[in-house]
């Protein structure tokens, strides 16, 4: 039996949505990522962002309810449950998240990305904690980590994910909608994934928070905007938009 909290969750989202909640993914297996990673710097101090991974496990939690089979590929998450009837695989770093994506998503209906994944990792990882120096600060010499958005588009193109829809996040910066909508626009012709989810970020926007809003930008040039609301509405009109994806 679910949690009295996951009931009442779903009790929320049925009122939200003002409408019945589909069984559409019966039968499909859908693949989720969420939280933030984190890129060791010593054994104390890590690269990080302020991901709570709310989101993603909202996404993965309907998509169960919704008939799926789900994985949740769970990177930094700190108090949150585990969704009823969906298998958690833990990770820390980019790397290790690659990792879990790759070998999840082959035979996956869908791929989403709502993972917040560091951009950058540090070169050389400290055997031990960096001590504060009478000087000045030591400098850290970062290396890019793996694009696995561009990397499972790429591995469709190569063959090996045919039947697959693939959904990212993007989570941009900016004083106007037009200037978030300009570089998520970009994001999606740079990355080639079927939707992207793109969130307006700021104090108390996005991260660390239970509600959500932004837009839905499909490949095919459509733009959706996504009502502020919690997370659950949020993470069901990402899931309305994926259904006439799946082959």
């Amino acid at each position: 039996l679910p949690e009295p909290e996951e009931i009442f969750g779903l009790a929320r989202l049925l009122l939200e949505r003002a409408d019945a909640l589909p069984r559409d993914l019966e039968g499909r297996r859908v693949v989720v990522s969420a939280g933030g990673t984190r890129e060791a710097l010593d054994p104390v101090r890590f690269l990080g962002n302020r991901s709570s991974g709310k989101q993603g496990y909202a996404i993965a939690r309907l998509a169960a309810q919704r008939g799926a089979q789900v994985t949740l590929i769970a990177g930094n998450t700190i108090g949150l449950e585990a969704p009823a009837a969906v298998e958690v695989v833990h990770v820390t770093s980019a790397e290790q998240l690659k990792v879990a994506v790759d070998k999840h998503s082959l035979g996956a209906d869908a791929v989403i990305m709502a993972a917040a994944v560091a951009d950058f990792r540090p070169v050389n990882v400290a055997a031990s904690k960096i001590k504060k120096g009478a000087g000045e600060p030591n400098s850290i010499e970062l290396a890019k980590t793996p694009d696995i958005l561009a990397g499972l588009v790429q591995s469709r193109r190569d063959g090996h994910l045919l039947d697959t829809a693939i959904v990212g996040f993007a989570a941009e910066t900016g004083d106007e909608h037009a200037d978030v909508l300009t570089h998520a626009r970009a994001k999606l012709a740079r990355k080639g994934c079927d939707l992207l989810v793109v969130n307006a970020v700021g104090e108390g926007k996005a991260f660390e928070v239970d509600t959500n809003d932004g837009w839905l930008l499909g490949a095919d040039g459509t733009e959706i905007a996504l009502d502020h609301g919690s997370k659950a509405l949020l993470a069901s009109r990402v899931l309305d938009a994926l259904g006439p994806l799946l082959r």
